[in-house]
């Protein structure tokens, strides 16, 4: 492993030092030896050269570190280096080396414009480091020979133990994926995953999506992408049968109910958007749990806009331009954040719409928004949101709606044309029907090992489970941090009953939180440390880029990113808004 780890390390540098040699030498080439003591942060072009080397050298380290072991394509590792380049380019030329030279964190378009040259270096050197580093590893492991054992050829399957899972979103993907991890080198498992929908949505960048940051399909990957095993089912869930054990399928037009046998189910449902009973609000409200509902929220949004510039009458303007959002939570805070931005931002092309005529209120039952953060950073958010123009309606609920106004709980009645629910969900009601035990909410009650309690060789995850931490004895919150770690304990325990050892409990410490307040303002939580503003902004802009499922979303989120940098949002409408608005609710997502 030592050996290892220092030939990466070393492969790293040669290629961040060609990487930076590459880049320098185009700024010579193009402008001038001026440019190198530019790129350093100095007056001096040899000082400067001798900076940005060896800040290329910890690129190349870096990057060895973080994309080990190098992509079987070259290609990727081409677009992989890219990618890295453009993270690099923010990190050091628009934070670090202002910050140095006292100039500040540069993120105004006419601070951003005249670093545009080297934005192009940059990704030059990233593209380099990572076609070179790949390069350099083969070349060394055809010198020196591999440091890792060869992985041996499964076997041809003969099945033994079938483990399915219900849901599509991050418990069940993940699940699926630590499985295939653990049984790597057994065909006797197979594993199957059945869902609604045939892809995984991003979640943490849903809100980017209603305000115009980011294109749908690039925060949502095809399901059958995470897998090398994984049998993917796209259908309905009909009912389960767990004395014979049978997963029965709703049946389609074209063809009757397939049946899948199972040895361990795995529920991992995730949840729906809970009116707590109010008809109107359900009616009217446009809830924000999926893809279709961020895309239809943004294009109604647009919708408002094209009328309200056409308005003559300024009480239907101003009611046009009023979006009410229920609900202080991340996703409330986010969501009225981006929308903020985006209808503001986008005021320029109509110029009938008024600064004054646009409102937008969050509505929240609690005395602060985001209850899940510190106090400091709840205030912080809120304060930066009312400078931009957010307006917040604390200690009342939404209570009722109808066309053209929205009811709070203490009397107010506000005239509006647009409300967004984010203010609860509950558990997939599939649950209720299987006839697992569950609490008062509809979620499945679950042991701490995360098996359903009174079943056999069932196990229950995400939001559609009543998970207690062993560590805290409290309930989990229904994140997509504490979903992801409970993946992998269940598909440890699904390990250690097939091989007749003990199982586990549950147990996470979360690492922290991120809100995204909107263009370059955001809050953070880190291992008890706290950020706000720019920085926070960019960490989580950084982060969740990584976290992104393949290569290809990073490229492609990074390119809307950089174009944000640069052009206004895009207003073109995806669907047609003419005559009566009628919206159109998609059944509910059942698996």
């Amino acid at each position: 492993m030592r050996k290892l780890l220092f030939r990466q390390t070393w492969l790293g540098i040669t290629a961040g030092l060609l990487g930076g040699l590459v880049h320098a030498g185009l700024l010579i080439t193009l402008i001038g030896a001026a440019a190198v003591a530019d790129l350093g942060g100095t007056d001096s072009p040899g000082r400067g050269l001798a900076v940005h080397l060896t800040l290329s050298a910890m690129m190349g380290v870096a990057y060895a570190w973080l994309f080990r072991p190098p992509s079987e394509r070259y290609p990727e590792s081409l677009m992989g280096g890219w990618v890295f380049g453009l993270a690099w380019w923010m990190l050091i030329a628009l934070n670090l080396i202002p910050i140095l030279t006292g100039k500040g964190p540069q993120w105004q378009v006419e601070q951003v414009v005249p670093l545009f040259s080297g934005f192009v270096g940059y990704l030059l050197q990233g593209a380099v480091i990572g076609l070179g580093y790949h390069i350099f590893s083969d070349l060394a492991q055809y010198r020196f020979g591999a440091l890792d054992e060869p992985m041996e050829k499964l076997a041809p399957p003969q099945v033994q133990h079938r483990v399915v899972i219900l849901g599509g979103g991050f418990a069940g993907v993940s699940t699926a994926q630590h499985l295939e991890r653990l049984f790597e080198k057994d065909a006797g498992i197979s594993i199957t995953l059945i869902s609604k929908t045939n892809h995984l949505l991003f979640t943490p960048m849903l809100s980017e999506i209603a305000a115009g940051g980011v294109e749908p399909r690039h925060i949502s990957t095809a399901l059958r992408a995470f897998f090398h095993r994984t049998q993917v089912i796209r259908g309905e869930v009909d009912m389960v049968d767990f004395g014979e054990r049978l997963v029965t399928l709703a049946a389609e037009e074209q063809s009757a109910g397939v049946s899948v046998s199972f040895d361990h189910l795995v529920l991992a449902l995730g949840a729906l958007p809970n009116f707590f009973g109010m008809r109107g609000v359900e009616k009217q409200a446009h809830t924000f749990k999926s893809l279709e509902d961020a895309t239809e929220l943004r294009n109604h949004v647009i919708e408002m806009l094209e009328r309200a510039d056409a308005e003559t009458h300024p009480e239907r303007r101003k009611a046009q331009l009023t979006f009410v959002v229920a609900g202080g939570g991340f996703a409330g805070a986010e969501l009225v954040g981006g929308l903020n931005d985006f209808v503001r931002g986008s005021r320029w092309f109509y110029s009938n719409v008024m600064p004054e005529d646009v409102s937008l209120i969050l509505v929240h039952s609690g005395d602060r928004i985001m209850p899940e953060l510190s106090a400091g950073l709840a205030q912080y958010a809120c304060e930066k949101l009312k400078v931009r123009g957010v307006t917040f309606k604390l200690g009342a609920r939404v209570q009722d709606a109808v066309p053209g106004s929205v009811t709070l709980s203490n009397g107010e009645i506000i005239r509006a044309e647009t409300l967004v629910w984010t203010a609860g969900n509950s558990p997939n009601p599939l649950v209720r029907e299987l006839g697992v035990p569950v609490d008062e909410r509809g979620a499945v009650k679950t042991e701490r090992t995360l098996a359903v309690t009174g079943h056999c060789n069932v196990w229950a995850l995400g939001d559609c489970a009543c998970v207690v931490d062993s560590r805290t004895g409290r309930r989990c919150p229904p994140t997509a941090q504490h979903a992801l770690r409970q993946a992998g304990t269940v598909a440890h325990n699904i390990r250690a009953v097939l091989q007749g050892r003990e199982t586990k409990a549950f147990s996470y410490r979360p690492l922290g939180s991120f809100v995204l307040l909107g263009y370059q303002t955001a809050c953070a939580e880190i291992c008890a440390l706290k950020f706000s503003g720019l920085l926070a902004w960019w960490l989580w802009r950084t982060i969740y880029l990584f976290k992104l499922p393949s290569l290809e979303k990073k490229i492609r989120v990074a390119l809307d990113w950089t174009v944000d940098l640069f052009f206004p949002r895009d207003i073109v409408q995806t669907m047609s808004f003419r005559g009566e608005t009628k919206r159109i609710r998609a059944k509910p997502i059942i698996v």
